[in-house]
């Protein structure tokens, strides 16, 4: 994660064509995103904004793909949103 003036990214690996939709950390530490959706004309994509919003209680409108449209490895943009909620946040997810 990487922390700008009014911008805060995250880097996700995503598994679209999951059996369920979770949001959850690797042993390693790397955030990764399964979706039930196949990665056709974007769907995949909105389906991981969605469910990041929903597991973070951030809006989606302040949620963007900036890299990674159309690969596993994505970076997420999030808008005015405070870093260090952002990593509680983050750390109540890895609990």
């Amino acid at each position: 994660m990487s922390r700008g003036t009014n911008t805060v990214t995250l880097e996700v690996k995503v598994t679209p064509r999951s059996k369920r939709n979770s949001v959850e950390f690797t042993s390693s530490g790397q955030l990764r995103v399964h979706v039930t959706v196949a990665p056709e004309a974007g769907k995949a994509n909105e389906a991981v904004l969605k469910l990041l919003a929903k597991s973070l209680g951030i809006p989606k409108s302040r949620m963007s793909i900036i890299r990674g449209q159309t690969n596993r490895d994505k970076v997420i943009a999030i808008e005015g949103f405070d870093a260090s909620e952002l990593d509680a946040r983050l750390n109540a997810l890895s609990d």
